[in-house]
């Protein structure tokens, strides 16, 4: 399979990191991070031992101070980063999930947050979605927990918005409520590869902060990045990247539920496992909220509960392989009764 981009798609993936970096740099997520920690949503709490027990929040109330930057979600909206897929009789720029994948990574780079995936979905479907104009949010967490929930204008299936009450996130720019509802069917496989999207672009952003610091910081007279322990955690974390690009490259081409359930999967261990060993290598700095990486890690861990979990992806592909070993065996005994 060619993965090699067109001119428009390279285009259009340059177009929107320009965007961002312009719009949403390093010290716009600073801010955020910032505005988030005053608000009360950052505390020793929000990173505490809840992220085992429940996978993404931990115990208590959390602030519902406003995450999403409402202006750069307008801008993204006029950019047609919502209405990238919908046809343009209907407004939309009539791409397709490859296109969808490249300006996601994107996002994922630059740790922009708010429920780009559902207002996405929703473009067509709830109005002002498509805009950017309204924020649409999702039950994609497969459990009680809504992300935005208290800055969504709707939730993606349902009609108004559910009460809910507020609760404390790994993430900081991820606020967490503990709501109830479910994810109308439909969206889910175009949500996980999405979401893989941006994991992708995590994954591949902690790869390039490894290295740099690996090449700034030194030790005994020579930077880190000349001890062999330091470029094999670097090498690790390349080849990681780069298979889960291909994962979810192919799986944009195919739209197979299967490959994508294999693209969520291998996209959410290299940005989890890459924002680890980021961390390693950055030592007690990337713990600071002066570095980013602690940021990827946490975004990481929210997104590895969306649309499929591990556990999910894996149960989607033991199904097909059995499925495909089932019918090899028929074929094979139809053969062989047939001389």
């Amino acid at each position: 399979m060619d993965f090699r981009l067109t001119e428009e798609q390279r285009d259009l993936r340059a177009g929107i990191r320009d965007l961002l970096a312009g719009r949403y740099g390093r010290e716009a997520l600073r801010e955020s991070v910032r505005a988030s920690e005053s608000s009360g949503a950052v505390s020793s709490g929000a990173v505490s031992s809840g992220v085992a027990s429940s996978g993404v929040a931990s115990s208590g109330v959390a602030s519902s101070g406003a995450v999403v930057d409402r202006r750069l979600w307008r801008e993204l909206g006029e950019a047609g980063f919502f209405s990238l897929r919908l046809p343009e009789s209907e407004g939309g720029v009539g791409l397709g999930l490859p296109e969808a994948v490249l300006v996601f990574e994107e996002a994922g780079r630059a740790l922009l947050p708010g429920p780009l995936v559902a207002t996405h979905l929703a473009a067509g479907a709830v109005p002002g979605a498509a805009s950017g104009s309204a924020v649409v949010t999702a039950f994609d967490l497969g459990g009680p927990l809504v992300a935005y929930l208290g800055e969504a204008d709707a939730v993606l299936g349902a009609e108004g918005l559910p009460a809910g009450e507020p609760v404390r996130s790994v993430d900081p720019l991820t606020p967490l409520w503990r709501s109830s509802g479910v994810l109308p069917s439909g969206y889910r496989e175009a949500g996980a590869l999405l979401t893989a999207a941006l994991q992708l672009g995590s994954a591949l952003r902690t790869v390039e902060l490894a290295v740099r610091y690996a090449g700034e910081r030194e030790q005994f007279g020579q930077p880190i990045g000349g001890f062999q322990a330091v470029k094999h955690l670097c090498a690790r974390m390349l080849v990681r990247a780069e298979v889960a690009r291909t994962a979810v490259y192919a799986a944009a081409v195919t739209g197979d539920a299967a490959e994508i359930a294999a693209a969520k999967l291998l996209a959410d261990e290299a940005a989890v496992r890459g924002a680890r060993d980021c961390l390693q290598v950055h030592g007690g700095m990337g713990f600071t909220w002066e570095a980013d990486v602690h940021l990827h890690l946490k975004r990481a861990w929210v997104r590895a509960e969306q649309w499929h979990t591990a556990p999910e992806a894996e149960e989607l592909l033991a199904a097909r392989l059995g499925a495909e070993a089932e019918e090899e065996a028929v074929a094979e005994a139809e053969a062989a009764a047939m001389g």
